[in-house]
């Protein structure tokens, strides 16, 4: 790779606009500035969505209870995921207002201190996922036919867990320092090594050994540490902010406590909100393979498309977050009101796109006719889904947390999902019997919930914060 450019003395969002006076707030303008950040995000998104589908596609082709398995196994590594978020949205909320400011120091201070709590946490995670693969297997799995398989892909994905946490800290540094293009990158080239290897490995080409489940394990270790071993070196490269070694061993205090200030109600929302989605998952485990079968085919096609949503939440964040570094609110709460009507519209249209899609998927799966049934009517609650889902990234997952306003998103999540959907949910499953499609509707209505206080806690603006010091 060609070597970085030094950090200017301004942000990745100064590029249509004077430090000095900043030209006037146009929507056209607005939509220019966000571009080179959401698209590359969303792009990035997108890839590792496409490299879970390549997995779906094949497992099922494979065997029904295959896919079941790894996508119960899976939600193992979607916990552990969520804390390294939480620490990658942390970092960001400090990273995009400093990087605004021009303080190269304190960003390479901040991303260094976090890259060693993160291996930590990665470290503990693969310690308990290898050694008691069978017993969390035996929680996510009603079916005892899926223990098996699942424990296998679990075993060996564990190892695979540091290597994820750096590649993603590693990441969380190129985009929010002007440098997303360079982890969209690193993405595609580990999804291209991951569905490569795993058609080789699941199927057993060219005369490899047919390994089934234990072959898309396998392949998420390999790609993943290729995405490890580049990002890293890409990292080096960008000597005024790269972690440092003296910075991991002794982290400037100050600026860690204001971390941890920050992070820690997001890594409350996250565990709420993921921990809800986890188990979400776990009823409908416990509901038959039919239904997980189903539930992951339709996240697929979901989640293929609601990484746009992710990219301009991400992308609206270090926008925003830099306006505000500079001491720029008022044009900061404008840009606001643009990425609220622009996620509605987004929302609306990815809704619509799925409705248009779902005669298509159905006709090409390979699930059988229960499971199938089931997609059908999973897709169409997919459809609302999204508008919710859309609004609630832009606020909740990227304008709030960039001004330092985390602690919303937990309370939101916590009457949302453990006060509201998850104890109703468990209730229509295991004690009044509804119907799976009853459910799993029941289950995807925490996104429209939660809008009424969203909007409301949007109009205070108290999210509009400079934290620099």
């Amino acid at each position: 790779m060609p070597q970085s450019k030094p950090m200017t003395p301004v942000g990745p969002a100064v590029a249509v606009e004077s430090a000095a006076q900043p030209a006037p707030l146009t929507y056209r303008g607005f939509l220019r500035a966000l571009r080179p950040l959401a698209l590359p995000i969303a792009f990035q998104q997108f890839v590792l969505v496409l490299s879970n589908a390549f997995d779906v596609v094949m497992l099922a082709a494979v065997d029904q209870d295959a896919l079941s398995a790894v996508s119960l196994a899976t939600q193992v590594q979607f916990v552990f995921e969520l804390f390294v978020l939480a620490f990658t949205i942390g970092a960001s909320t400090l990273i995009a207002q400093y990087w605004g400011k021009g303080d190269a120091d304190a960003v390479s201070r901040i991303i260094s201190f976090v890259l060693a709590h993160t291996i930590a946490l990665s470290a503990a995670f693969a310690a308990v996922a290898v050694a008691f693969p069978r017993p969390l297997m035996r929680l996510l799995a009603g079916d005892t036919a899926l223990v098996g398989p699942g424990a296998r892909y679990l075993s060996v994905t564990a190892v695979a867990f540091v290597m994820i946490g750096v590649s993603q800290i590693n990441l969380c540094l190129f985009k929010n320092t002007g440098r997303a293009a360079t982890g969209t990158a690193i993405s595609m080239v580990g999804v291209a090594v991951h569905i490569v290897v795993s058609g080789l490995l699941i199927f057993g080409a060219f005369g490899l050994p047919r390994l089934g489940v234990t072959g898309a394990a396998v392949s998420t270790v390999i790609s993943r540490g290729v995405e490890c071993a580049w990002s890293c070196v890409a990292a080096r490269r960008v000597a005024s902010v790269a972690p440092r070694w003296r910075h991991m061993r002794r982290a400037d205090r100050r600026l860690e406590r204001d971390y941890w200030r920050y992070t820690l109600p997001v890594l409350g929302n996250e565990i709420a909100w993921g921990g809800g989605f986890a188990t979400y998952t776990i009823i409908l485990g416990h509901l038959g393979s039919a239904a997980v079968a189903a539930n992951s085919m339709a996240n697929i096609v979901k989640d293929l498309l609601v990484c746009l949503c992710a990219g301009l939440g991400s992308g609206g964040g270090i926008l925003i977050g830099g306006m505000m570094g500079r001491g720029e609110l008022d044009r900061a709460r404008r840009a606001g009101g643009m990425f609220c009507r622009t996620a509605i519209v987004l929302g609306v249209a990815i809704g619509g796109v799925i409705v248009a899609l779902r005669p298509f998927v159905l006709r090409v799966t390979t699930l059988d006719a229960e499971a199938t049934g089931y997609l059908s009517g999973m897709l169409l609650v997919c459809a609302y889904y999204v508008v919710g889902k859309s609004i609630n990234s832009t606020t909740v997952g990227g304008l709030f947390p960039a001004g330092g306003d985390s602690r919303f998103g937990l309370a939101c999540d916590m009457v949302t999902i453990w006060a509201i959907v998850i104890p109703f949910g468990l209730l229509a499953a295991f004690v009044w019997h509804w119907p799976v499609m009853a459910v799993y509707v029941l289950l995807n209505l925490d996104e429209m919930i939660k809008l009424p206080a969203v909007f409301a806690h949007y109009r205070t603006y108290r999210w509009l914060r400079d934290l620099t010091r």
